[in-house]
């Protein structure tokens, strides 16, 4: 998987070949196809490695508070990296999430993975309701779906245009601020330790 993720940063979805994946790694591309039937089968499993990770990631937040761990949720999602790999990572993954509407498995796959991202939004911002941290009114279900778009367009509009995810992450805290917390909340620092 690791050498499957450096190929992909390094040649993007659309140029990458089995060669490549086996320059990144100590398998011959025989070996790799082997176990794999073909590119595309290793970007499955590539997928399924990266939502696994990123799953373990999102459920060990930092953070005490529900509001605190929905903020750091958002940050991983759109943090900058000084890393040119990941910047690399970000455009190969747009490149697969364009195969989408071409190929099932990758419909499916990434469908899992959003899925994924928004029930732990959305379990985040259930605990905050019942908690008093999040306004008892808000639908946590519309609230997810919600704050999974503006995730993935501040991720697409990154690679895309160069925009800055720091901005979007802004706008989200205030909105977290401004729209989630319950009134009598406490908007201090207190909240999102």
């Amino acid at each position: 998987m690791e050498a499957t993720y450096a190929a992909l940063c390094k040649h993007g979805y659309a140029s990458l070949r089995m060669q490549d994946i086996a320059d990144e790694s100590s398998k011959s591309k025989a070996t790799l196809h082997y176990h794999y039937e073909s590119k595309q089968d290793l970007l499955y499993a590539l997928l399924d490695h990266l939502t696994d990770s990123f799953a373990d990631r999102i459920e060990t937040l930092e953070g005490e508070t529900p509001a605190a761990q929905l903020l750091s949720l958002v940050e991983q999602y759109l943090s900058p990296e000084a890393d040119d790999s990941l910047e690399e990572f970000r455009t190969a993954l747009l490149e697969v999430k364009a195969q989408g509407p071409y190929d099932d498995r990758f419909r499916e796959k990434l469908t899992e993975f959003d899925r994924m991202l928004h029930g732990r939004i959305r379990s985040l911002l259930e605990a905050g309701q019942a908690d008093g941290i999040f306004r008892g009114e808000i639908d946590p279900d519309e609230t997810a779906e919600f704050i999974v778009t503006v995730l993935n367009g501040a991720q697409t509009r990154h690679v895309a245009v160069d925009h800055p995810p720091e901005r979007t992450y802004a706008m989200l805290e205030t909105y977290v601020c401004r729209q989630l917390l319950a009134d009598d909340t406490d908007r201090s620092e207190g909240t999102f330790e």
